[in-house]
């Protein structure tokens, strides 16, 4: 049965660092997943099957969180004391919100624009860009753990909840095109 008093990394058997071997992470994943299945202890007592329960919640949880970059870059962050109000938190970088506004701009334009899904296809294309230059950034700033670069790394993260809500917000303006044809 798992240790779930483990880390995340550790449940992995991965070491506490920011980048991360997709192919591998999923591969433990799956053996992890075989390992504490509900199933493989339906016939146990109910510790068991709890434990089994708790096991793989677990274990999704912590595939969750390491597959996406902000949630791991956060859970790192936590891991080194730094704690963040999710909702309360916005980047105080002028020049990045401002850019923000612009991109939304060109959103709310694209719905009635010649070409809407050009539009999008251009703000996928940046958010993409954008989130890529947060993530090799993050591997620097994890690299060698100071004050100074958790906090760098914090106000990335910030930076990337608003790349990911403008991902999330083109993809439905694309639902919404798409449900219009």
């Amino acid at each position: 049965m798992l240790d779930l008093k483990q880390n995340y990394f550790e449940l992995f058997g991965l070491p506490v660092a920011f980048p991360i071997d997709g192919t591998d992470l999923a591969s433990r994943y799956r053996e992890l997943q075989r390992q504490v299945h509900p199933d493989r202890f339906a016939a146990g007592d109910e510790r068991e099957r709890r434990l089994a329960m708790q096991g793989a919640a677990r274990v999704n949880e912590a595939y969750e969180t390491l597959k996406d970059p902000m949630l791991r870059a956060r859970y790192l962050l936590s891991l080194h004391g730094v704690e963040m109000d999710v909702t309360g938190e916005a980047t105080h970088d002028i020049a990045f919100l401002t850019e923000q506004m612009d991109l939304r701009e060109e959103l709310e334009g694209a719905r009635h624009s010649a070409d809407p899904y050009g539009v999008t296809a251009r703000l996928m294309e940046h958010i993409d860009r954008g989130i890529k230059a947060l993530v090799a950034r993050m591997t620097e700033q994890f690299q060698e753990v100071t004050p100074e670069r958790l906090e760098q790394a914090r106000e990335n993260v910030r930076k990337m909840q608003f790349l990911k809500k403008l991902r999330y917000d083109v993809e439905l303006l694309e639902s919404e095109l798409d449900e219009a044809v």
